[in-house]
This record gives C-alpha cells, sequence and structure tokens, in this order.
C-alpha cells in the first residue's frame, strides 16, 4: 500500500505516485467511497499515448459510471489487469492493490497537490 502522505493528488481525486519517470495513478478512497461498489474498469491500452486532463478511461459502480482522467502526458506502460478483472479492488484497496494505470511522462504539471491540500479539499482523507 502507497504511504497516502507522500503521493501527489489531482482535483478529480486521483493520486499519483513517482518514481523516476514513471508515475502510477489510481484514485483515492474518496473517489471510491463516492462512487460505491465498483462492477467495472474500462483503462486505456498499453502504448496509448494520452493527455493530462483527458478521459482516458472509466470506472462504473452500483451508483453511476465515472470518468478516469490521465493527470499526466505520457506513454501507458502498464494497466492493472487485476482491477479489470476484479474490479472490486478499487474499494477494497485503492492505495495499493486497486491502481489502474502507470505513465511514462517526461514532465509533472505544476497542479499536483500534497496531501495536506488535497485532504483539506475533501474535508479530510
Amino acid at each position: 500500500m502507497a504511504d497516502k502522505t507522500t503521493l501527489q493528488y489531482t482535483a478529480e481525486h486521483e493520486w499519483v505516485l513517482v518514481d523516476g519517470d514513471v508515475a502510477t495513478v489510481g484514485i483515492t478512497a474518496y473517489a471510491a467511497d463516492k462512487l460505491g461498489d465498483v462492477v467495472f474498469v474500462d483503462l486505456p491500452a498499453v502504448d496509448a499515448e494520452v493527455d493530462g486532463g483527458t478521459v482516458v478511461g472509466e470506472i462504473e459502480s452500483t451508483k453511476s459510471v465515472g470518468e478516469l482522467f490521465a493527470p499526466i502526458d505520457g506513454t501507458i506502460t502498464e494497466v492493472n489487469e487485476a482491477v479489470v478483472s476484479s474490479p472490486e479492488l478499487v474499494n477494497s484497496d485503492p492505495f495499493g492493490d486497486g491502481w489502474l494505470v502507470k505513465v511514462r511522462f517526461t514532465a509533472l504539471p505544476d497542479d499536483l497537490m500534497s496531501f495536506d491540500e488535497y485532504s483539506a479539499l475533501v474535508g479530510g482523507e
């Protein structure tokens, strides 16, 4: 499980873990809770080019369908096939086994938030 306090966050309720030039992306526990029980996850293909801020997939729950946004520009290097076959991982372990994609990037956007900034946005995480 990723340490929530060392991750970066987006206003779209995604977390980003940077390791060199690859970022692992998932949705926060706050987002997973608001979605409800996740029943389907659609992720982009490996090697797909993504633009930060654009929709790259969707997460469907018993309540609604949410869009997955790319938090950064780059190339998808890996998708989490485990969440495709077991979407409930997004709810049960959003900061661990429920990660969604890995993106190779050249620059991080400057609008990523710290844990404290994200916690203030959602009223505690």
